[in-house]
């Protein structure tokens, strides 16, 4: 009763800021009216992970990495413990990888020639290397041998980083963001690393920066609560990034940082506060302007002792949006709000252009072990079991809903995922805030969920003809079989990105330049405008048809598929 209450006042109490905020500054972005499919979405709980997916990402057509931290997963590989696997999605299959460092609370992207490169981590908990500087490379393959290249005495980062965040940037090399020198709860002065480096190094800023760290006064601004701060690329060449309280754009080319509105209503939103959020679809009838969406987070102080925090604190339900332009900027955040509060949630952009919230908490803050009340080792208690859509094109009051989505019974807390695939289906795994690997309440969880929208239900188009890279601005052609009295379609790509403590490294979606010829049998598409609005990297493009249909996606590189620009000089430092 004492939980409902709470709640009850959370939400009364974020619905009347909403209200006020909504009534001095109404205004959105205007976006064109998108379709979907009407209905009933259904869940299966199909085959196991292994270990336990703290961060997820699609490799191929068939295939998603997982990575673990370093714990006793009954799994093994080389001897010892397994935390990372390449699964099959469409058998369930899993095999073992074998990362030499612990990967716990790092970070992730796929780099303009396809490989993934996995950045800093925790020092080893039970074998392998400290993860803090650790950079791991994976390039997907069809042959089921390929595996996690590592080698620290001469591919690291240049200082621990754990609890970072990063982003692909338009030369398709990615840039690492924060973090702590090491482990704990929250950071703090001690701990904080105030910088930015990139992978592969780079000397660009003229300042003796040289293929090492970068400072960011942001970073320093934004303590206690800056872990995994939110970062979007944006279509002007410049990196939207949130944490704490604040928000900034990040110009990385001079090392400029223009500080932006704060977040609406005392909301912090990187972790242990975890929100989640997501840039809107880029598309030609908004002429690409960019906006974000930042939803859930906590306003609890972020300078109190850890045993002041409780798994009952409330948290947050606002959501807030900001167009990202001089105009929008001005306008300032505008409001809305969730049906319920939330914390750790995860946003999976759909190729219906349509946002599914899935996975955390509505009480208590991320981590494990370190508050109050705690539920065995978690933080966090009462889980969020029923997905919400957020629709962005729909009128203010009408853009959340959960009619026709089953609920879970699966907790999916700390260190859960989720993704989209490229059939169109979410995947969500992962939860375990637990020191190790445990069956008690909120247990380490290794079961695979898998969302199928309405859509998938519907007669599909399909497509040929894809090329293996596709590079800006150009036109090929694919050929189209659609279903029976479908006259009109559109294209987009996706970035489908890397998940992991409810935020989505990279994740994107960018709608194409199409014309459908007069027999309805070929499309005619033309690539990204430029390497600003979608970084040379994987994209998976869906074909969608005027009722909100998608193919299943394929899988190309944009750009040339060229590896990200290396300068010696740098990575000699």
């Amino acid at each position: 009763m004492q939980f409902l209450l709470r709640l009850f006042s959370a939400l009364l109490i974020n619905r009347l800021l909403i209200k006020v905020v909504l009534a001095s500054n109404a205004t959105f972005a205007v976006l064109d009216a998108r379709a979907f499919v009407p209905g009933s979405w259904t869940l299966a709980q199909q085959g196991t992970t292994g270990v336990s997916a703290m961060q997820l990402a699609v490799t191929s057509e068939t295939t998603a990495i997982i990575f673990d931290r370093v714990e006793h997963n009954a799994l093994t590989v080389g001897g010892h413990p397994a935390w990372s696997v390449e699964l099959n999605l469409n058998t369930r299959a899993i095999r073992a990888l074998n990362p030499a460092s612990n990967t716990l609370c790092g970070t992730g992207n796929f780099l303009g020639n396809g490989t993934l490169v996995s950045t800093g981590g925790n020092p080893i908990v039970i074998t392998g290397l400290s993860g803090l500087q650790g950079v791991r490379l994976f390039t997907p393959c069809t042959n089921s041998k390929c595996d996690i290249f590592e080698n620290a005495a001469r591919v690291r980062l240049t200082s621990g980083r754990w609890y970072p965040s990063s982003v692909r940037i338009e030369d398709g090399s990615a840039l690492i963001f924060g973090g702590s020198m090491n482990g704990g709860f929250i950071n703090n002065a001690a701990r904080n690393n105030p910088s930015y480096e990139y992978y592969p190094p780079k000397n660009i800023n003229g300042k003796g920066f040289n293929g090492l760290q970068i400072p960011s006064k942001f970073l320093v601004d934004t303590l206690n609560g800056n872990h995994f701060p939110i970062m979007l690329y944006l279509p002007d060449g410049t990196i939207f990034v949130a944490a704490n309280q604040q928000a900034m754009i990040l110009n990385w080319r001079t090392n400029s940082e223009t500080r932006l509105p704060g977040i609406p209503n005392g909301v912090r939103v990187s972790s242990p506060f975890s929100a989640g959020a997501a840039l809107l679809p880029l598309t030609p009838e908004n002429n690409y302007t960019p906006e974000v969406l930042i939803c859930g987070g906590s306003t609890l102080n972020d300078r109190a002792a850890s045993q002041d925090f409780t798994s009952q604190a409330p948290t947050s339900a606002q959501c807030s949006r900001m167009v990202l332009t001089a105009d929008g900027i001005a306008a300032g955040w505008q409001v809305e709000t969730m049906p319920q509060p939330r914390i750790m949630l995860e946003m999976v952009q759909l190729p219906d252009m349509r946002l599914l919230i899935v996975n955390g908490a509505m009480t208590g803050v991320a981590g494990y072990g370190n508050v109050q009340n705690r539920v065995g080792d978690s933080n966090a208690d009462n889980p969020a079991f029923t997905p919400v859509i957020y629709d962005p094109s729909a009128a203010v009051g009408s853009r959340f809903s959960s009619v026709g989505i089953p609920a879970s019974n699966i907790a999916r807390l700390y260190h859960s995922t989720a993704t989209l695939t490229p059939n169109g289906t979410v995947m969500i795994a992962g939860s375990n805030p637990n020191l190790d690997v445990s069956t008690t309440k909120y247990a380490t969880e290794y079961r695979l969920e898998f969302y199928s929208p309405p859509y998938m239900f519907q007669p599909r188009p399909t497509y040929t003809g894809l090329p293996a890279t596709v590079n800006y601005n150009a036109k090929f052609n694919l050929a189209v079989q659609l279903p029976t009295g479908v006259t009109a379609v559109t294209a987009v790509i996706i970035d489908l990105g890397f998940a992991t403590h409810g935020v989505h490294m990279d994740q994107r979606l960018v709608k194409l330049v199409t014309t459908l010829s007069a027999d309805g049998r070929t499309l005619t598409v033309t690539g990204p405008p430029s390497a600003k609005h979608y970084p040379p990297g994987p994209a998976y493009l869906y074909v969608v048809t005027s009722a909100g249909v998608p193919s299943s996606g394929h899988k190309t590189l944009i750009g040339t598929g060229a590896s990200p620009p290396v300068d010696p000089g740098a990575i000699a430092k």
